[in-house]
């Protein structure tokens, strides 16, 4: 933990591979790294796996500081805290190629630290950042591009670097939601304090919040930190959803990540953003959604004004290998 508290904004990294050999759809391709590799890149960035979960699409595992997924062509770490999380990078590529796998597609997304001179080595800025992701990628991915999309809010930008072949990896219909929230109300923060040491406190934690009500269709699969902290991921299908919290009064923060699909009910996704942030009650709401198509992020601001929430800035861009990025910056009036 950092000496001013502890770091809750996530650095976000999505990797995407193929095989000219061997069919994605029939074969389990990156599920088939062992247990012991998988750990032993961790322990590079610093966190360790605390619970894991998986069905017949992926394997979602809750990390001490956030979360793994593994599908058969697409690995996704989002850590936390002073976490090196792009160290991940070479390791991972070296494990696919192991697999007949080559990589095809990358994405780095992050908030703004609330402590950024506490992060290390390659973290201590953007600029460093990309630098060290590029020369950790192959010359294949050609199509690169890296941008801070700002914000009204002098502390909320969101970062941005993709990378693609320009031939594999294009973004399908799918899209993806990342919320970050700060301020969150105080009573339900409380809920995420450890006060006993039995084995069900992370499902009371879950319950007492909510959060179980986000998608009732999820298997859930929680985690409490001792003294406090909680993470979780859902699993529904394909799909995956997971949020973390950091309680702590002075730099109280939450996260949810949801994938959707444009064919789906798209009132289903104002709900379960509603839902979501429902649950923290936070002051101040960042939201980066990802998809190929620019319908989607209408949806988000559907979901914020019932809660209060007012939109205080926009912004959009494209690309490679990822589509449009819109990342819009909530404010609910401050509590007192």
């Amino acid at each position: 933990m950092a000496a001013s508290g502890f770091e809750g904004f996530e650095k976000r990294l999505e990797l995407h591979f193929f095989s000219d050999h061997n069919d994605p759809t029939v074969t389990m391709g990156l599920r088939l790294i062992d247990f012991d590799s998988l750990n032993e890149v961790l322990r590079v960035v610093q966190c360790a796996v605390v619970s894991a979960v998986g069905n017949h699409f992926f394997d979602a595992y809750v990390l001490s500081e956030s979360s793994l997924f593994v599908y058969p062509t697409k690995i996704i770490i989002k850590t936390c805290g002073t976490t090196q999380l792009l160290k991940s990078i070479r390791p991972l590529i070296h494990l696919a190629n192991d697999l007949g796998l080559t990589l095809c597609g990358c994405r780095y997304t992050r908030g703004s630290f609330i402590f950024p001179k506490s992060q290390p080595f390659p973290h201590i800025n953007f600029k460093q950042e990309v630098i060290y992701i590029e020369e950790n990628l192959p010359d294949a991915l050609c199509f690169r591009k890296a941008s801070v999309m700002p914000s009204k809010l002098p502390s909320y930008s969101w970062h941005v670097f993709s990378a693609g072949d320009g031939g594999h990896f294009l973004a399908d219909d799918t899209f993806t939601v990342e919320v970050c929230m700060t301020e969150l109300d105080r009573v339900m923060a409380r809920k995420f304090f450890k006060t006993s040491h039995d084995s069900a406190v992370a499902k009371r934690m879950t319950e007492l919040s909510g959060i179980d009500g986000i998608n009732p269709r999820v298997f859930v699969c929680d985690f409490e930190f001792d003294p406090c902290g909680y993470s979780m991921n859902g699993v529904d299908g394909d799909r995956y959803s997971t949020i973390h919290v950091t309680p702590e009064d002075g730099f109280s923060y939450a996260s949810f990540e949801c994938v959707g699909s444009v064919y789906d009910d798209q009132d289903d996704i104002v709900e379960t953003l509603k839902k979501a942030v429902q649950v923290f009650k936070p002051a101040t709401v960042s939201v980066s959604t990802t998809s190929l198509h620019r319908e989607v992020w209408t949806r988000v601001a559907r979901a914020m004004e019932p809660l209060g929430l007012k939109c205080r800035s926009f912004a959009m861009d494209e690309f490679p290998a990822a589509g449009t990025v819109v990342f819009q910056t909530f404010t609910a009036a401050r509590r007192k």
